[in-house]
């Protein structure tokens, strides 16, 4: 009987604790929060969202194929200097070419919205990254 009952108390507990777990990260929930806080700091009217949300995706799909560019370069230190000299002009080339990315689709922005939401878009979307990264960390801090 023992036995049985230790064994139930340790399944309840297990069970309790992973009820606890912090839920894992759904990139879909984070694009729809940041869409609409980019929304209601930018004061987007439903037609300017329909038109400027399809540009701003396309503009995200190319960065995030570059962060992923950028990540694997990161992986692993090269072993001489020349290698680190390469690593650290491609490194630098990346960032050229996200900024390139970055003017190219404010350009298209403002063919979208009057240049005072672009600047309110680009904004909140720095906002909004800052507020999930101290969202994120609270958790880290209390463990």
């Amino acid at each position: 009987m023992k036995k049985i009952l230790t064994i139930f108390l340790v399944l309840m507990v297990s069970v309790a604790v992973s009820a606890q777990e912090q839920p894992r990260f759904s990139p879909e929930k984070f694009d729809a929060e940041l869409q609409q806080f980019i929304v209601q700091e930018a004061h987007l009217t439903p037609q300017e969202s329909a038109r400027f949300f399809p540009v701003y995706k396309e503009m995200q799909r190319k960065q995030r194929a570059i962060y992923e560019r950028m990540r694997q370069l990161g992986k692993i230190k090269p072993q001489d200097e020349a290698g680190c000299q390469k690593a650290i002009q491609d490194r630098d080339n990346i960032d050229v070419e996200l900024k390139r990315i970055q003017q190219t689709y404010h350009n298209k922005f403002l063919d979208i919205l009057p240049a005072s939401k672009v600047y309110d878009v680009i904004q909140a979307e720095d906002r909004f990254h800052r507020r999930m990264l101290k969202r994120w960390s609270k958790p880290m801090n209390r463990k």
